[in-house]
């Protein structure tokens, strides 16, 4: 069967909230669960199921990849290249990077060679490939992406006004480029012993006076959340470096290879290409590799106005502009007409609203809030039909 119904593995991650997920798709937790994360897709670590046979997606596609996903996906990765998630954060998320492919190739071949298990502790790297993400907002979502404009951190330190730090932010505002940047960053995340105290007291202390601007206001009041969860954390400072932002439901961005980020609070669509390679600098008991950390950041700045991203209006589909090819993102308004879509690999689709009949020449499926369907390559096509509103994943 070409179309079929998935049943999708919940992460209960200490950081999910209770709710969310409840209130936005009537998906029941019944024992009062942390609900982090939904996986729609076929990764090693919580494929999909087909409702219909019980059966794993990922044992689907290895049963026939060129049936599944179609020539060229299965030429050119290998595998279904996308993981699709519903994530609801109801505490911060550490702050990340992602090694771009190259250096994850390097790197999980470097620590398979020094016999480093992958389930350990100090293991970077868990696969050979990268991990760029899309994030579409169903609530308020708050989060941070990318460095701020040098002279925007700059303001911010020298407003908060933080003794420990001067000579850091003294070299950084004579010296606003990458390298000055890098530099910056790694003093920041290297910081330790008495220096590290002295920097976190006087940062607690600027908590409670009143702030000199709007963007001191926000940097600051991310911060003091942060506290609320992780204290005596080097992360703390992230909101003075980070570009902060908030999405309201119906906006995305895109978070590049490279680029420190973290996911604060909010519920939205996650989209990847199909990777668990993270690099952690803060917010996060777990462990934090300075060196590997830094050679894997891009020292460039982000605009706050080009976080967002401009989708493109397709006769009632909006489609999301996405610079890699391991996936794209679309947002699909369906009505009572009936509407046709040709494939071009395998396509994941998830109702987020409404009710609509899914339709290929073998099978129907009818969505509803929070339940998805996996089309494969070999239906050539697929209808929909009804009101509501389908996120569309594909490649």
């Amino acid at each position: 069967m070409s179309l079929v119904k998935l049943s999708n593995d919940i992460k209960h991650y200490a950081w999910g909230s209770k709710t969310s997920i409840t209130e936005l798709f009537g998906i029941e937790n019944p024992n009062n669960e942390p609900q982090a994360e939904i996986w729609m897709g076929a990764h090693a670590n919580g494929s999909s199921v087909l409702e219909d046979t019980g059966s794993s997606l990922a044992d689907y596609i290895a049963s026939d990849k060129q049936k599944a996903l179609g020539d060229y996906t299965t030429n050119r990765f290998g595998e279904l290249p996308y993981l699709f998630k519903v994530l609801a954060a109801e505490t911060p998320l550490s702050i990340q990077v992602h090694p771009n492919k190259h250096k994850s190739e390097l790197g999980f071949e470097r620590e398979n060679a020094q016999g480093i298990p992958l389930d350990a502790a100090n293991r970077n790297y868990k696969d050979p490939n990268h991990k760029p993400e899309l994030v579409y907002a169903l609530t308020f979502y708050k989060a941070m992406n990318g460095f701020r404009p040098i002279e925007d951190i700059v303001r911010l330190f020298e407003s908060i006004d933080i003794d420990a730090l001067e000579p850091q932010v003294t070299a950084l505002a004579s010296n606003q480029t990458s390298d000055g940047l890098k530099r910056f960053f790694t003093e920041i995340m290297s910081l330790s012993g008495n220096n590290k105290q002295q920097a976190l007291q006087e940062l607690y202390a600027a908590y409670k006076k009143p702030a000199k601007s709007l963007m001191v206001r926000e940097a600051l009041s991310y911060s003091q959340s942060f506290y609320q969860h992780y204290t005596d954390d080097i992360g703390l400072f992230a909101p003075l470096m980070l570009n902060t932002v908030e999405l309201a439901p119906g906006e995305a961005m895109f978070l590049h290879a490279e680029t420190p980020h973290a996911y604060v609070e909010g519920t939205g669509l996650e989209i990847m290409a199909s990777s668990d390679n993270v690099l952690r600098a803060g917010l996060t008991p777990k462990y934090i590799d300075v060196s590997e950390l830094i050679d894997n950041v891009k020292f460039q700045s982000i605009k706050p106005e080009d976080i967002r991203l401009n989708p493109v209006n397709k006769a009632g589909r909006l489609s999301y502009p996405i610079p890699v090819d391991d996936f794209g993102f679309d947002i699909i308004e369906s009505n009572q007409e009936i509407q046709r879509q040709y494939l071009r690999s395998a396509e994941i689709l998830f109702c987020v609203e409404g009710k609509v009949t899914v339709s290929s020449s073998d099978n129907q499926v009818v969505l509803r809030p929070g339940e998805s369907v996996f089309i494969s390559n070999d239906s050539a096509h697929y209808q929909y039909q009804g009101n509501g509103v389908l996120a569309r994943a594909f490649n």
